[in-house]
């Protein structure tokens, strides 16, 4: 281990390295800059690092060096998406890059330029702020476990509630009001795991959403979903895949999603 690239993110701060010919991952809460200086501390190697991300300046500073290299982390991420679909030998022309960490934001990919077209506040802080306030806790593999055994049953309005024995406009399982539910349900009928699976649910249908648009307005059929948010989230996931395909759409997840950038930012050194 020679060379790390770090992406520097608000709540994570995610470190890729190559050992043996493969890249490897590793990464600390973005509150604890003492764990990674610890971690890179551990290294009797002389480190080549490239930071990206919201907090690599802070995390510099921290570490007390001038010789770190910095890319942008929006062509970082690319560099680290393209890389991906390189080792699965998946060729696609053009796609939308659609990246959940603690907002989101949207990229158009052509070829290997970059734009970005739209974001939201609605990411990976959303699913740990809005958990703490109903559950008490912020712990994602938590968050996760709860939500898995959760039903959206009486959290969610869906179409069909609403239009009942009329003629549905759209399809009658989709959501027409997240937490909407809750206005008539009756008191007990939820737990807690039901909470956060109404926070996954939302989230997942808010960021397909705003990705389904970008993709119609440049003419994808692809749409590439990444982001640690992502990781081990099979809700989520599934979330996004099925209102992906639903729009006709195909959902692609790669293998080290939820580090792209900080595996972008090591192919840069």
């Amino acid at each position: 281990m020679c060379s790390l690239g770090i992406d520097a993110g608000g709540t994570l701060v995610k470190i890729a390295y190559w050992q043996k010919d493969e890249i490897e991952t590793i990464n600390f809460p973005a509150t604890r800059f003492d764990l990674v200086k610890e971690w890179i501390g551990k290294s009797n190697e002389k480190l080549q690092i490239c930071m990206t991300g919201g907090r690599a300046k802070q995390l510099e500073t921290y570490l007390g060096s001038e010789n770190y290299h910095y890319v942008v982390e929006f062509d970082a991420t690319v560099q680290g998406v393209l890389y991906q679909l390189k080792k699965q030998n998946l060729q696609i022309e053009k796609t939308i890059i659609t990246n959940i960490g603690t907002g989101t934001s949207i990229h158009y990919l052509s070829g290997t330029t970059h734009e970005r077209l739209a974001g939201t506040g609605i990411g990976g802080g959303t699913l740990l702020g809005l958990s703490k306030i109903l559950i008490g806790t912020d712990q994602f593999e938590e968050i996760v476990k709860k939500s898995e055994q959760g039903s959206r049953k009486w959290i969610d309005v869906r179409v069909e509630d609403i239009y009942q024995n009329n003629q549905l406009p759209i399809k009658g399982s989709l959501t027409a009001s997240n937490f909407g539910a809750l206005l008539t349900a009756e008191q007990g009928v939820n737990d807690e795991n039901d909470y956060v699976a109404g926070i996954q649910g939302m989230i997942g249908e808010v960021i397909s959403s705003l990705a389904i648009q970008a993709a119609d307005t440049k003419g994808c059929t692809d749409i590439i979903y990444i982001g640690t948010t992502l990781e081990e989230n099979e809700m989520l996931q599934n979330v996004i895949a099925s209102y992906t395909i639903l729009k006709e759409k195909n959902p692609l997840f790669l293998p080290q999603h939820g580090y792209s950038g900080a595996i972008g930012a090591l192919l840069t050194i």
